[in-house]
């Protein structure tokens, strides 16, 4: 989440109006993140998020919001699209596509314990469960399609070894292709900051899930090596056996894994870190204006890639 396009009081007071939330009390960016326009909007109703989408066409939205009012439906606890006046969940705003969803109680941890990790494995089970049952598809826009695309204009930017490393894994992962895994609805960014916890008796409990727009079709095992890489790994990028245990055994007890899918699980961490270090090494080096823009450091994801090729089969797997 970002903000590069700004929005006025006249602007948002005129938007409103096809809304039944209230009159707007305060409207605050959200600065984390990379890729939409957020903002915290409070109204005389209550408190939600207010999002205008900078790359996402409106035709390629509707994929987006009703996967999220599909998976409320289904009790994950996820941003819930509010609908205007006249039932519509998109609507323009400063010349962008934008929407309003609910915003979500809790708080980001960003030093899991092995708790938060069982309790985020377990709701990102529930999530692909739920979303074997949405009718809508979209290939994951990050897959390996987007990675052959962006390589060549990363490229310049990297080092010599890093140019070698990433054409290698490019050729790696082209040989390891893992399309007959099961496949459904993945979140492909469920990072630490895109969580949020409330504590019930003493225990984490995730309070919501958000920023979902680089959902879309993929290996259901894509989704949780995304999630292991960021949760479960430590300052130098190494995984933490015990939260990486906690964490995949909690996914299981609500979907279990597969023989084949335990065997691509080191490629799958592999592609997985390959394609946040692609996407890092692109916004960093080629970034867009904006109004408050938050670019991550791509060497993080850089050495999780390297980390993960030297320890070939030695990952740790719940048993």
């Amino acid at each position: 989440m970002a903000v590069y396009t700004p929005v006025t009081q006249e602007q948002l007071a005129i938007w409103l109006k096809n809304y039944s939330i209230g009159t707007a009390l305060e409207l605050k960016g959200i600065s984390s993140g990379v890729e939409n326009s957020n903002y915290f909007l409070t109204t005389t109703h209550g408190q939600y998020v207010l999002t205008l989408f900078e790359k996402l066409t409106r035709s390629e939205l509707p994929f987006y919001i009703h996967l999220m009012a599909h998976l409320a439906r289904h009790g994950i606890p996820c941003p819930a699209p509010i609908a205007d006046r006249d039932s519509e969940i998109l609507g323009q705003l400063n010349g962008k596509p934008a929407a309003i969803v609910s915003r979500l109680a809790g708080a980001s941890e960003m030093a899991p314990s092995v708790s938060h990790c069982a309790a985020i494995g377990a709701i990102l089970a529930d999530m692909h469960i739920a979303g074997q049952s949405y009718g809508r598809r979209l290939d994951n826009p990050r897959g390996p399609r987007w990675w052959h695309d962006t390589a060549p204009q990363v490229m310049p930017f990297l080092a010599p070894d890093e140019q070698a490393m990433l054409r290698e894994e490019l050729r790696f992962q082209d040989s390891h292709r893992l399309d007959q895994l099961p496949r459904g609805v993945v979140h492909a960014d469920l990072f630490r900051d895109n969580c949020l916890f409330e504590s019930t008796a003493g225990m984490p409990r995730v309070g919501g899930i958000i920023d979902f727009y680089f959902a879309g079709n993929d290996v259901l095992l894509f989704d949780v090596a995304v999630t292991v890489n960021d949760w479960c790994s430590d300052a130098s990028g190494e995984l933490d056996d015990e939260r990486a245990q906690a964490l995949l055994a909690a996914y299981q007890a609500e979907r279990p894994l597969s023989e084949a899918e335990r065997c691509a699980w080191p490629t799958m961490l592999r592609g997985a870190a390959l394609r946040f270090w692609l996407s890092r090494v692109h916004d960093y080096h080629l970034p867009r204006p904006g109004e408050i823009v938050n670019a991550h450091d791509p060497t993080r994801f850089r050495d999780i890639l390297r980390l993960r090729v030297a320890a070939g089969d030695a990952v740790p797997w719940a048993v």
